[in-house]
């Protein structure tokens, strides 16, 4: 349980987010860098979300240690929220990709090989396509995007009562 006078810190909402987000990205980092799963594009517009709640939550985070800046603070703790909701939406967006409910976007499993037959073979000896409508990891059925669907909803629902 969190105590009372650390919930009624005007610095808790902003580090929160901060914490979180940074926990999240480093996790989809990690689980590319160590894990060994390669992202889709999907995976990777997904990540944008958290990079830019990081940077918003930094300058709300200077801004509640001055009370002049608490009420400003607030606001930008409010559009982490926001920028949590489209983070969400991108997530949904790439579970119904998975589910096969609608196509994902152009770049979804295309290998740009360029114009001629030795472009072609450069970008096959340099990656795998990873195909945006195949989910490389799941747990209790659910996928990475449908996990970072959930916490982005939860991240926005805290913000918003923060």
């Amino acid at each position: 349980m969190i105590p009372r006078a650390t919930l009624a810190d005007p610095r808790f909402p902003p580090l929160f987010v901060l914490a979180s987000s940074i926990a999240v990205l480093g996790s989809a980092f990690a689980s590319q860098y160590i894990g060994g799963l390669v992202p889709c594009v999907l995976c990777i517009y997904q990540r944008y979300p958290y990079g830019v709640t990081i940077a918003l939550s930094l300058v709300a985070l200077s801004l509640a240690r001055r009370t002049e800046g608490q009420e400003a603070a607030r606001l930008l703790v409010y559009l982490c929220g926001a920028v949590f909701l489209v983070g969400a939406g991108i997530a949904i967006f790439h579970v119904g990709v998975e589910q096969h409910w609608w196509q994902g976007t152009p770049e979804c499993g295309v290998l740009n090989g360029g114009e001629t037959l030795e472009q072609l073979k450069e970008a096959l000896t340099h990656g795998p396509v990873v195909r945006c409508d195949q989910p490389q990891w799941s747990l209790a059925g659910i996928s990475m995007a449908g996990y970072n669907a959930m916490i982005s909803v939860l991240l926005a629902a805290f913000c918003a009562v923060a």
